[in-house]
């Protein structure tokens, strides 16, 4: 297919721009295969620049001759275009419409991007799971790297490479998948190096109404136990829920068969009640003429502040599982592709000092998100403002984000990365120019042969001139396990995302340079306080040498 085919009027001239925060400017407007682009008149200077897969729905408005074009952007931004002229109106709505709904992948921008700039590292590689598992070797060697998967027949949302116990052969990983959701048997998903304990995360077990069980699956979690030692299996699910995925063939650990094994049930919300959520918090947050009791009960009727507590107090559990009561635990859900993640990533950043710097969370969200099976190109498909949804989208991963930020909001010292590493971060995933957040698992990337044909978006991120955008000026290393208040007070609203385009954020951004400033300056005078004392302790020594006879 061509892009020329969609596109039945390319430019339009004496168009009028309306954006948050800037005055209106009349230009010219193109469209091409992946781009709306609006070029002001006054200087030739490009007013906007949007990528045709961040639009997620638009309206149209007649008057008279004036067509306006109202475009609602997955980034929560809205924009107005007024096109004078009925038909060029209809004709770009209809245009940018197909544009932002192609069905085929290899049609996206990722695969027509060609970087400006010199690639000095390949993001494709700077994350291999034998890279990951090196880090762990050093500290226990009663796991090992599987290949089992390494033609994504034993289960195509794993990852070709798993960590697995050493005591388990592939054989009984074969075994294992087939007893579990979509094949995703129990692997590693962090090994805690002060005692030793792990996490790992699976799908559900197959159990059904008849009680099904596999002795394989019960030796691998067993295999992960030290003498003596219990385990905690967390299920995403509520127990009423877990007992309803019986009837269709899943179900739930039966502790007759894992005597040392404790489920607990902490009910993470899913799919279309997420979205639900987001698109009443969106549109509170749109809404103007709010009196202070209409805000609030908005924002409450949403949910989502209620789902971040959800969250964060179940990766809360499950990092005391592990540091406090010294017990290895399991997560799952039903596929364990969604609240599974967010709990095992929320709980390493709680646990391991790693995942708060900037690669270490950027090796997390590879190791726990894209390998791991997160279904990206289906959930961050549309986002607040599409009315023609699919049952599949869902805003996990900004929930994710949003639990990490209340993190950084309470521990603003204990990361390297600031909350503009968070939002690019909700903005890539969405629509980007990179090829790293398409596809919905590893085999269908393998298929789309995205290592070869997209940039990765670490390659873009880790150069030191984006790094320095990204880092927090006030972090200062923290070895220790941080503890979040999930107490309803503590946790607040992210203005930076809900609101950055309805209120303006110019006096908060001045306050944050000149943060950076006095922190600037505070480290040249420490440095010249160290000269000033190297330089009195060698007088002191010298006039110590002349007194003495």
């Amino acid at each position: 297919m061509e892009f020329a085919e969609l596109i039945k009027t390319p430019r339009v001239d004496n168009v009028v721009l309306h954006r948050p925060f800037y005055p209106a400017v009349e230009g010219t407007l193109c469209l091409t295969g992946h781009h709306l682009i609006l070029s002001s008149r006054q200087d030739n200077t490009e007013e906007l620049w949007l990528l045709h897969s961040n639009i997620d729905a638009i309206d149209k408005r007649f008057v008279g001759s004036l067509g306006t074009i109202i475009i609602k952007c997955k980034d929560f931004r809205i924009i107005q275009l007024d096109i004078p002229g009925m038909e060029e109106c209809l004709n770009i709505a209809s245009s940018i419409e197909a544009l932002s709904t192609l069905d085929s992948i290899t049609l996206m921008y990722p695969f027509f991007y060609r970087p400006m700039f010199e690639v000095v590292e390949d993001g494709w590689h700077s994350f291999l799971p034998e890279q990951e598992f090196e880090l762990y070797s050093s500290a226990t060697s009663e796991w090992r790297l599987s290949y089992v998967n390494k033609e994504f027949a034993v289960c195509p949302s794993y990852p070709p490479i798993v960590i697995v116990p050493k005591s388990v052969d592939d054989e009984a990983l074969r075994k294992v998948a087939t007893f579990r959701h979509g094949g995703r048997f129990p692997v590693l998903s962090y090994y805690h190096k002060k005692n030793g304990m792990v996490i790992m995360r699976s799908g559900q077990p197959l159990t059904g109404t008849n009680g099904r069980r596999c002795k394989e699956d019960e030796k691998l979690i067993n295999a992960t136990l030290r003498a003596g030692k219990r385990g905690y299996i967390i299920d995403t699910r509520s127990l009423n829920v877990a007992q309803q995925a019986r009837a269709k063939g899943g179900g739930f650990e039966q502790e007759a068969h894992y005597p040392q094994w404790r489920r607990i049930h902490k009910s993470i919300e899913r799919y279309h009640i997420l979205q639900e959520s987001l698109i009443k918090l969106v549109e509170a947050c749109n809404e103007q003429a709010h009196n202070m009791d209409r805000w609030l009960s908005k924002l409450e009727a949403s949910n989502w502040l209620t789902h971040i507590k959800e969250i964060l107090t179940t990766a809360c559990l499950a990092a005391q599982c592990i540091d406090r009561e010294g017990a290895s635990i399991l997560v799952h859900g039903t596929e364990g592709i969604d609240s599974t993640l967010q709990v095992t990533s929320l709980a390493q950043i709680i646990l391991e000092p790693r995942s708060r710097t900037i690669r270490g969370f950027e090796a997390l969200i590879e190791r726990e998100w894209l390998q791991a099976g997160h279904p990206f190109q289906q959930r961050c498909a549309q986002s607040a403002y599409c009315s023609s949804k699919q049952k599949w989208e869902a805003p996990v991963f900004l929930l994710f984000l949003d639990c990490v930020w209340q993190i950084l909001r309470q521990f603003p010292c204990s990361f390297e990365f600031n909350e503009h590493f968070l939002i690019m971060l909700f903005e890539h995933a969405y629509a980007s120019q990179f090829g790293t957040f398409l596809g919905n698992n590893e085999s269908e990337k393998c298929k789309l042969k995205l290592q070869q044909k997209t940039m990765s978006l670490w390659s873009w991120v880790n150069r030191p001139s984006e790094l320095s955008k990204f880092t927090n000026p006030l972090f200062e290393a923290n070895n220790l396990v941080i503890w979040p208040s999930v107490a309803p007070q503590s946790l607040q609203l992210w203005e930076g995302i809900f609101l950055r385009w309805n209120r303006t954020s110019k006096y908060l951004d001045e306050a944050y340079e000149e943060m950076v400033n006095i922190i600037e300056y505070n480290k040249e005078l420490q440095a010249k306080v160290n000269i000033l004392r190297r330089q009195l302790a060698e007088l002191e020594t010298e006039d110590g040498m002349q007194e003495s006879p």
